[in-house]
């Protein structure tokens, strides 16, 4: 009987050396990226599907989407207008998208039109 804890186990679905684990063709990720991440960390492999999923989602942000996102999260905290742009013009160069420099003028615009 197959050893769900070992990880050399060949009948186990989730081994990352299991040549017959399908590709779903429905899933956004690499199969084998997700297998690699589950085996280099020890995490199950849905919950490395997601990690990888969300990193996806972080690196394909826009900047208009940062700032939305951002400006909403800052009210959520009962920050004020005139505390949130200094805040979000200020974290934009440390993104991971090369952001020009923005006046508060044009963040408001990209939050309200």
């Amino acid at each position: 009987m197959p050893d769900p804890e070992d990880p050399e186990d060949p009948e186990d679905p989730e081994n990352p050396e299991d040549p017959e684990d399908p590709e779903d063709p429905e899933d956004p990720f690499p199969q084998d990226l997700a297998r690699y991440l589950a085996a280099s960390t020890g995490l199950p492999k849905p919950t490395a599907v997601r990690v990888i999923a969300d990193i996806a989602n972080y690196f394909n942000e826009t900047l208009e989407e940062f700032v939305r996102r951002r400006h909403a999260e800052l009210q959520r905290r009962q920050r004020n207008n005139n505390e949130i742009w200094p805040l979000i013009a200020a974290e934009l160069p440390h993104r991971r998208f090369a952001a020009p420099g923005l006046s508060e003028r044009q963040l408001r615009r990209m939050v309200y039109g």
